[in-house]
């Protein structure tokens, strides 16, 4: 029996690591697609709404289909879920590929061209609104309760991994290989991610009791409003990132206030990742559970005022500190945050809370990009940035204020059933 000191104990669990293993997958995937689609996009256009449609385009159907998603991933097997989205996501890359490659030859304009990579980012939304409840609910089921917050960071860890890794192969693949190259390698690791998933033993989950859709998502919906913790943690987080996000706009940092080029967005996409994995691998050994809603309200603090230094900054390297802070900060509260969303959901209940969670956590980040475009269209791109860190730290002020009474509660403890 591994005890909580272990700080691989999660792994230890054969189709944990390999979902661990293709969340990595997944995520250098869809980050290396997204560098080369913004860069793209934004050279060919030139224009700072076209960053914010491409978060726009992946929110809609995401927001919309969660919930639906999020009852699929309770009522039906989760892993045949998981199994059937990637099927239908490894061609997508290869439709980009081909509408760049018919833009270069003149055979479709740039009207055409934003359009039909609009149209294949609404399809990973797609997709999204049922693979990430189902899958996010399928890792309780991977691992022992008390593993839970190992597990989580572990999660993490993967996802981050491939957030830093993503950005920066993306960035140096455009470079180097150029856009058809890199978009086929996307395909690849689609598929490679699909062929994991068949890898992972058949399992039964607990039966959702019989009930209409709507009603059993409002059981979902209930349950976090009614769960203090669970509500203000989702809200702060959807908050945050809304407002505070920066990275729909580092195409034009990179591009025009920095001017380093697709190499130079591939370290900027990158940074706030190597700061999160390198407090991840710190939370493993140091869990920040303890006293976990105030860890949480300094964490997103910490983050709205480097995104404040990212702002002001000229110069690279301070800029890429800016964003590797902002990454640490936020990784403490998603950690925090993942931990609550495990401990206290109840197990037939915890792809519709997923769900949700997901629907406005999740797709805030798509909706971040669009208010970011919106904002630097029309505020200019600094404006917007500052703007953003203000609201983060405006916030949190409004949270310590209204959650007192949580500073008190031990995750651990209170969540045990």
């Amino acid at each position: 029996m591994h005890t909580k000191q272990d700080a691989f104990a999660a792994l230890r669990y054969r189709d944990f690591s390999i979902i661990t293993i293709n969340q990595l997958c997944l995520t250098l995937g869809i980050l290396i697609q997204e560098v080369i689609v913004g860069y793209s996009l934004y050279q060919i256009t030139k224009d700072p709404l076209t960053l914010g449609m491409i978060g726009l385009a992946e929110a809609i159907p995401f927001i919309s289909l969660s919930l639906w998603g999020g009852y699929f991933a309770d009522k039906f097997n989760k892993q045949t879920i998981m199994k059937i989205c990637l099927f239908f996501s490894f061609p997508l890359p290869l439709i980009l590929w081909t509408l760049f490659h018919r833009y270069d030859i003149h055979l479709i304009s740039v009207e055409m061209l934003k359009w039909g990579i609009y149209s294949v980012i609404f399809g990973f939304g797609i997709i999204r609104g049922f693979y990430s409840p189902a899958a996010t609910s399928l890792k309780p089921f991977l691992i022992p309760r008390e593993l839970y917050t190992n597990g989580a960071t572990w999660t993490t860890i993967g996802w981050q991994s491939g957030v830093i890794l993503g950005p920066m192969l993306g960035g140096f693949m455009l470079a180097g290989l150029g856009r058809e190259t890199s978009l086929l390698t996307v395909a690849a690791l689609m598929f490679t991610c699909f062929c994991l998933v068949n890898l992972l033993q058949k399992r039964q989950f607990p039966a959702m009791e019989k009930a209409a859709l709507w009603s059993s998502m409002q059981e979902g919906f209930r349950f976090i409003w009614n769960t203090k913790i669970v509500l203000w943690a989702i809200s702060l987080d959807l908050v945050s990132v809304l407002f505070g996000g920066v990275i729909a706009l580092l195409p034009i940092f990179a591009s025009d206030i920095l001017k380093t080029g697709p190499e130079g967005l591939g370290l900027l996409r990158a940074a706030p990742s190597i700061g999160a994995l390198i407090t991840m691998l710190l939370l493993t050994r140091f869990p920040p559970t303890q006293h976990a809603w105030r860890n949480m309200l300094l964490a997103v603090a910490g983050f709205g005022i480097f995104t404040l230094m990212f702002a002001f900054s000229n110069h690279m390297w301070l800029s890429l500190f800016a964003l590797l802070m902002t990454g640490a900060c936020d990784s403490v509260s998603v950690v925090i945050r993942q931990t609550i969303l495990q401990l206290y959901p109840p197990e037939n209940m915890r792809g519709r809370v997923a769900a949700v969670n997901g629907m406005f956590v999740s797709s805030s980040n798509e909706l971040g990009a669009f208010e970011s475009g919106l904002a630097a269209k029309y505020m200019g791109t600094i404006t917007a940035t500052i703007f953003g860190g203000c609201m983060t730290l405006a916030v949190v002020i409004l949270s310590w204020i209204k959650t007192s009474e949580l500073f008190d509660v031990d995750v651990n403890k209170s969540s045990q059933h």
